[in-house]
């Protein structure tokens, strides 16, 4: 991912892979980016990285409370990827939880913005004034 953001950043596209949920493993398909002036670097360990961190200059953690991020996890892995509910609840149980409280939870001292329960409309409004600011001083710099 370190390669990928600097070459987005040297102006070059990338091939992004992606992941097939049905093997757990990266898919052959990848997604073709282009570089643009603003690059936003999402997911579970985007804040993990400090190669990654040190290019971004603004580093946001959403953070969403338990109980919301396991439904939410439940509906989707149920409807999108055709998984048992006794799946779903032993996987979360067993890896997911124990793995967000040891890497993800940790990440959140990285981040120069916490958005407490998710997007709301005053953390969305300052998150765009400050990147509208940051790509206003890349056009004059």
């Amino acid at each position: 991912m370190v390669q990928h953001v600097q070459a987005l950043r040297r102006g070059e596209s990338i091939e992004m892979p992606t992941y097939d949920f049905a093997k757990d493993n990266r898919a052959s398909k990848t997604i073709t980016v282009k570089p643009a002036p603003v690059i936003v670097v999402e997911g579970l360990f985007a804040l993990f990285d400090a190669k990654l961190r040190n290019m971004m200059s603004l580093k946001i953690y959403v953070d969403t409370a338990s109980d919301v991020r396991f439904i939410r996890r439940l509906q989707r892995d149920m409807a999108e990827r055709e998984r048992s509910a006794e799946s779903v609840i032993a996987q979360y149980l067993e890896t997911v939880r124990p793995m967000h409280k040891q890497f993800i939870e940790p990440t959140k001292r990285n981040a120069d913005v916490i958005l407490p329960h998710g997007a709301n409309g005053p953390a969305v409004d300052i998150i765009t004034t400050k990147v509208k600011t940051l790509v206003r001083d890349l056009d004059r710099g």
